[in-house]
């Protein structure tokens, strides 16, 4: 594998830079990905890369992507983690998005497409349910035909940030009789239409991320069922190969460990600094290691995807190492700055609070960020269930 950038290369770099130094909205600087932002904010810079046409550099060229190579993607990535940038929401551009212009009919790929590339539509996923997580297929949310429409009814969990959704993407069984993977189509619904209820899910933190959706006698028109009815589990393995590819946050993770390492020669243990004890030393180098490995194969998997072969079942290598690899780097960070991580308070900077926080800014948001961050190995499909897919699909077990 070529490490080396090319010229033209090093030339796209200097665009990216140059494009993001000019263009990042300002109010955005310093916010990095929190989940308790307005959808304005969440929006802002998705816009702007619309406008620009940067907002989907993994869509084929002909649905609006960027037509990058593998490395201009991983530079892209590299850039905006370098500043902390707030990326597009990944329900539109990462997850649907692939699905219409796959699966999708023309009229769909006309509807949809041209919105999510310009962040003017903010999409949900219904996937999980109270006794459908990990074991996705038992979902009993039904759409039973009626005409043209399917009538929606059942309750989907963790549906994170829909209450800020405009359309929602939704698995839902449509042959009782069938297998549990035989019987489930992917529609597409409107979260304006009557029947659906949003109720929110607050965390230990008092933030509002995820919900419940209720949806009652909810009538979806036939035409926005996506590909064909009951074969819906095909699409939506198709989507969780996307996701769980762009969970693996490699870049974001050597930013984290960068700002780790400033922390630990800040903080001191018996008057030494935390990254020239042995101890702390060993944990940071082992995790960058780690860091280093995964950024091997995720630069793999894109080459793979260059030469037109999309995300498999090697995405679950990347979800597991890289969710792991961001538990570790919160729990260090938390480690790093001690006692002053226990205070915590919403609003406290960089929020906008006129209060002083309790240690140094750096100590601010690092234990909300380490109790948000367990998340990750249970999103995406549970890390116990990626390793069920590796031994099957990979390793033949």
């Amino acid at each position: 594998m070529n490490l080396e950038f090319s010229p033209e290369e090093i030339a796209f770099r200097e665009e990216v830079r140059a494009f993001i130094r000019e263009n990042y909205p300002k109010e955005l600087v310093g916010l990095g990905n929190r989940e308790d932002l307005t959808r304005e904010q969440f929006l802002a810079w998705h816009k702007i890369l619309g406008k620009k046409g940067w907002s989907a550099p993994a869509w084929p060229k002909k649905y609006g992507g960027t037509g990058w190579t593998s490395t201009q993607r991983y530079i892209w990535s590299e850039e905006n983690a370098r500043v902390d940038a707030l990326m597009p929401l990944p329900f539109g551009i990462s997850m649907v998005g692939p699905v219409i212009y796959t699966f999708g009919n023309e009229e769909q790929k006309a509807k949809h497409l041209p919105g999510i590339l310009a962040g003017d539509v903010w999409w949900a996923q219904g996937y999980s349910e109270p006794g459908a997580g990990s074991d996705l297929a038992s979902l009993k949310t039904t759409a039973v035909r009626d005409g043209d429409h399917y009538v929606i009814n059942g309750q989907k969990t963790w549906t994170t940030l829909a209450q800020h959704a405009d359309w929602g993407f939704f698995l839902c069984r449509t042959d009782p009789s069938a297998k549990a993977q035989e019987g489930i189509s992917f529609i597409l619904v409107d979260m304006k239409t009557p029947g659906i209820e949003v109720r929110p899910i607050k965390l230990i933190d008092g933030t509002h991320e995820v919900n419940e959706t209720w949806l009652t006698d909810v009538r979806v028109p036939v035409e926005n069922l996506v590909g064909k009815e009951n074969e819906g589990w095909t699409y939506a393995k198709f989507l969780l190969a996307h996701e769980r590819s762009g969970i693996a946050g490699v870049a974001r993770s050597k930013r984290g460990i960068e700002r780790l390492r400033s922390i630990a020669s800040q903080e001191t243990l018996d008057g030494t600094p935390l990254i020239r004890t042995d101890d702390f030393a060993r944990k940071i180098s082992q995790l960058e290691i780690d860091l280093t490995a995964l950024e091997f194969t995720e630069l793999r998997t894109l080459a793979s995807e260059a030469a037109g072969h999309g995300p498999g079942p090697e995405s679950s290598i990347l979800k597991i190492k890289g969710t792991e690899i961001q538990q570790r780097l919160t729990e260090l960070t938390l480690e790093a700055v001690g006692n002053y991580g226990a205070p915590y308070a919403r609003g406290m900077t960089p929020n906008g609070s006129n209060e002083f926080g309790v240690g140094p800014d750096y100590s601010n948001h690092v234990a909300d960020a380490y109790f948000n961050m367990r998340k990750t190995s249970i999103y995406g499909g549970s890390n116990e269930i990626q390793r069920n897919i590796i031994s099957k699909m990979i390793l033949g077990l």
